[in-house]
């Protein structure tokens, strides 16, 4: 039983890590389905070019030029989450490696949680980007959506289309 006893701190410490793991994993979930929406969204522009005229050829072509910005700050920030929680399983087992051997490892700890919460605030930071970046594409959309003759949108009066 003594030994159960002291694996008990060891094991205390490394929750903190593994909570931020978790944090991390559904931010991953909330990324990757941001992805999938975005690889879609322009597979159904690029299949509209052939088919469009000119001027909503050129509007077309501004969005891809959006979407592909938005494909790389998603991949970038999911690409700094995935490494934020490799960085946290690294940690936990310094943690446990320095409690298990009684090594020293203080700094080693030290700079493997602050390069995970460093990563982790760059995944944020790009995550916040291609949020602002997706509504400013939404909201040239909408101002082209209003442009067009014959076009309601269907937010205006009420939502009902007239005949």
């Amino acid at each position: 039983m003594e030994s159960l006893s002291s694996l008990l701190p060891i094991i205390q410490l490394a929750v903190t890590p593994v909570i931020l793991i978790s944090g991390m994993g559904a931010l991953m979930i909330t990324l990757t389905n941001r992805m999938a929406r975005i690889v879609d969204r322009t597979r159904e522009l690029a299949e509209k070019i052939p088919d469009s005229d000119p001027d909503e050829r050129q509007h077309l072509e501004d969005q891809l030029t959006i979407m592909w910005r938005r494909t790389l700050m998603i991949r970038r920030a999911v690409t700094t989450n995935g490494l934020s929680m490799l960085v946290s399983c690294l940690l936990i087992v310094a943690l446990f490696a320095a409690a298990m051997f009684d090594w020293n490892m203080r700094i080693v700890v030290l700079l493997l949680f602050a390069a995970s919460i460093l990563l982790l605030t760059a995944s944020l930071v790009d995550f916040l980007r291609d949020i602002f970046i997706s509504l400013h594409a939404l909201k040239l959309q909408v101002a082209r959506a209003r442009q067009k003759p014959g076009t309601r949108a269907p937010w205006s009066a009420g939502g009902q289309r007239g005949p």
